[in-house]
């Protein structure tokens, strides 16, 4: 089993930035996709951006491509979402994800959650 858990949400206005962390722990050597997802009210969960790991292979959602950025620290078993240029649009609750160990950008594949950490842009 892996457990992940979120830190780093907050308030911020809009054009401002927030870094996202997702600490992995249990299993980690059987993840090789990690993920952050985002569902706001009354809309359905969506995938953001992908990564593999270990390795350097990203996929972003075409809303946030040049504005997020995924990383990693493989020695933290740690994992990162840096969002800038922050939009109202972007408010919702974030979660990391895993599941597939290959073709990380299969959103519908992923099924390890943490409980989230919520964003608000206001305008």
């Amino acid at each position: 089993q892996v457990q992940l858990v979120e830190s780093g949400g907050g308030s911020v206005q809009a054009g401002g930035s927030l870094r996202l962390s997702c600490a992995a722990s249990g299993y980690t050597d059987s993840i090789g996709c990690i993920a952050w997802f985002r569902q706001a009210p009354g809309k359905e969960r969506e995938g953001v951006a992908s990564m593999s790991t270990p390795g350097s292979l990203t996929y972003y959602a075409d809303s946030v491509k040049g504005r997020f950025t995924i990383s990693q620290d493989n020695a933290k078993n740690t994992v990162y979402l840096q969002m800038n240029s922050l939009k109202p649009e972007d408010t919702a609750m974030y979660y990391c994800s895993t599941g597939p160990t290959v073709r990380c950008f299969r959103w519908y594949a992923y099924n390890y959650w943490g409980q989230g950490t919520q964003v608000t842009v206001s305008s």
